[in-house]
């Protein structure tokens, strides 16, 4: 029986001609919410796609010497490729091109412009054509684009404007009242004081410089604006506005709706507004997830520093990757790839904690009991602690999902595969068969590891479902027997008497040296990564041999002054970093300090800090740092260094 419907979408994608694994993460991430809610009793919609309107996309087909449509298409086939290699099991993919979706564009054009929240004018201001974004003038940056940082062009048109600052009141009572709309918090923080609070501006929705696109079904001179197009993506796949039944009636408003961190704003602003001006629901949830970035920033084609996804699943598996890229990174916040790290991953989690767990209990159940998976006996020590965690695991994972806290989710699953390698060594089943006497308790002993591994099985489901079916096949078992959400609640659902078989490991151990080699010699980004990695790693190597030892001279270089903090927010373009304006004597310093995993604007302000006040300043992420704070660290927590006296005072 249905629990009831989930609807979940992840942005449509612009058809670049190389998705890299920063597209993947997002897709992943719905892909394995889409497998949860249906494996625990929800009827899912999953929505994916690509939109391929614009003037980009018309200006690169120019370029390759085809129509925009042949562009994409081929384009298109390619991400479809790519989605089917990362075994994604969406149950809709839109392309903006699609005649239904156009169809249905026009036709809720139609209906604001009716309404009269659509009305005729002229715009005259900055456009990012890369972005398709409109800005004003303010909102430039250093008379760039705020987004990506390439030049904007000052465009002059007659074009339709959306009624936006309408409805700019309800926008702000939609965040105050619905603390869940958006997340994570720095996100909402974002909006409302970026955009919302200093007053919106209508939107520019039409264009007439360029020619693909839908066009406007009152005046075909205008083509409609590519964001207005592609957000109404998620109710045009439903048949909205012309059937308002069946799945539009079953699924909106979506449950959940992720997105890159730097499109949220047409994702909270523009398209709920657009929601309002046509009095349907609003989505429930809309969560702005991080970057994953390499040492040189943000991926991008254009700066050549993107990860193939297709290479990384040919190497180590589709399985490695989603779970890789679920646990290692905290969804919300920015996250550093390298090949190393995602190396180790698989090392220590897949190979050493759940490959090695199977092999060795599918070994044990061959060599002491025939292959066969005993009936459990003689119950001992140790029994009830690991049955207790194994039937409770269930409930904080659908916590954690719940909250799109993957990587939390993954970890209470990993402490049950730790609890059963520890179970292993606590009952030393090559001891217990040494003595025929012992065999009650052996058989015991092997039941419950076959039966956690059972489990475990069934919880990694949503995020490596062909690993949980190899392990089925090790078990002796199909899909159907002991494989669903409700088989977890209980220990024991596994039948003795089946026979197990023997698989090659699930996951090789990696010989993580030679891996990098290899990986460097088969890509020209990867090798001058690694290059770089290495040259920072022997600065770094040749700094520490130097800072062994410093004179006296050396040391009365460091200027150090208390400094107290006056006021701490949080960085708009990192979700590391906090901005601290820091009182030094008679003096304000502003510095830009990684310490926002650690501590909370509101909980600095007054303290008193050690600050090193004669560092030349730099720009950290667009804003300028005027000195360091010290800070001493553990591996796990970091702690600001403080000082009870007045500020200003040097330290010496």
């Amino acid at each position: 029986m249905s629990k009831g419907r989930f609807y979940i979408t992840t942005p449509i994608y612009y058809p670049s001609s190389k998705l890299h694994i920063g597209h993947t993460y997002t897709t992943v991430a719905a892909d394995a919410m889409a497998r949860f809610k249906r494996l625990t009793g929800y009827d899912v919609k999953f929505l994916t796609g690509t939109d391929e309107h614009g003037q980009k996309i018309e200006e690169v087909a120019k370029e390759h010497g085809v129509s925009p449509k042949e562009y994409v298409d081929k384009i298109v086939d390619g991400i479809k490729k790519l989605w089917e290699t990362m075994e994604i099991s969406y149950d809709i993919f839109i392309r903006t091109t699609d005649e239904y979706h156009e169809r249905r564009i026009q036709q809720i054009f139609q209906k604001l412009y009716e309404k009269g929240d659509i009305y005729k004018s002229h715009y005259e201001g900055w456009y990012c054509t890369p972005c398709e974004s409109f800005w004003t003038e303010t909102q430039l940056k250093d008379g760039k684009c705020p987004d990506c940082g390439r030049d904007v062009e000052l465009t002059q048109e007659e074009a339709y404007f959306f009624k936006l600052s309408k409805y700019q009141d309800r926008l702000i009572k939609l965040f105050e009242e619905n603390p869940e709309f958006l997340l994570p918090e720095s996100r909402k923080n974002e909006m409302i004081s970026n955009f919302l609070k200093p007053g919106l501006e209508d939107l520019c929705v039409s264009r007439t410089s360029f020619d693909w696109g839908i066009k406007v079904p009152f005046d075909e001179k205008h083509i409609i604006y590519v964001w207005f197009d592609a957000v109404c993506n998620y109710i045009t796949a439903l048949g909205y506005p012309e059937i308002q039944e069946e799945d539009y009636k079953k699924f909106w408003p979506a449950d959940v709706q992720l997105v890159g961190k730097e499109i949220v704003r047409f994702h909270t602003i523009i398209w709920p507004a657009i929601l309002m001006a046509l009095d349907i629901p609003i989505p429930k949830k809309v969560f702005g997830h991080g970057w994953i970035l390499l040492e040189g920033g943000k991926m991008s084609k254009s700066k050549g520093n993107v990860v193939d996804p297709v290479v990384l699943v040919e190497r180590y598996g589709v399985d490695a990757l989603k779970y890789f890229l679920l646990r290692e990174y905290s969804f919300g916040q920015d996250g550093l790839f390298t090949n190393e790290v995602l190396l180790n991953r698989i090392n220590s989690d897949l190979a050493n904690d759940l490959g090695n767990l199977v092999s060795r209990t599918i070994a044990m159940i061959e060599k002491y009991n025939g292959g066969i998976i005993p009936k459990p006996k003689t119950k001992g020590e140790y029994d009830e602690d690991l049955e207790n965690l194994a039937t409770s695991v269930w409930s904080k994972v659908e916590e954690r999902m719940n909250k799109l806290n993957y990587s939390g989710a993954l970890e209470e699953i990993w402490k049950l595969v730790g609890r059963t390698n520890k179970y292993i060594d606590e009952t030393t089943p090559w001891i217990l068969a040494k003595d025929d006497e012992n065999k009650d308790r052996l058989d015991t002993v092997l039941y419950n590891l076959a039966e956690s591994i059972r489990i475990i099985s069934v919880l990694i489901r949503p995020f490596m479902d062909k690993t949980a079916r190899k392990i089925w096949v090790q078990l002796g078992i199909d899909e159907g027997q002991g494989t669903g959400w409700e088989d977890i609640m209980e220990f024991g659902k596994l039948e003795s008497g089946i026979k197990v078989h023997k698989q090659p490991p699930l996951f090789p151990r990696i010989d993580v040296q030679k891996e990098l080699k290899e990986l460097a010699g088969n890509n020209k980004n990867t090798e001058k990564n690694e290059s770089k990695n290495q040259k920072k790693e022997n600065k770094k190597s040749k700094k520490k041999k130097e800072k062994d030892q410093i004179s006296i001279d050396d040391f009365a270089k460091i200027d150090l002054k208390v400094a107290e903090v006056i006021e701490a927010k949080e960085h708009p373009n990192a979700d590391k970093l906090l901005v601290l304006q820091l009182k030094v004597g008679d003096e304000t310093r502003q510095v830009v300090s990684g310490i926002a995993e650690h501590y909370k604007p509101q909980e600095l302000v007054g303290q008193k800090l050690i600050l090193v006040a004669n560092l030349k300043p730099v720009k950290l992420r667009g804003i300028e740092s005027q000195g360091m704070i010290l800070a001493a660290s553990t591996k796990d927590k970091l702690t600001l260094v403080t000082a009870d006296i007045e500020s200003g005072t040097t330290v010496s």
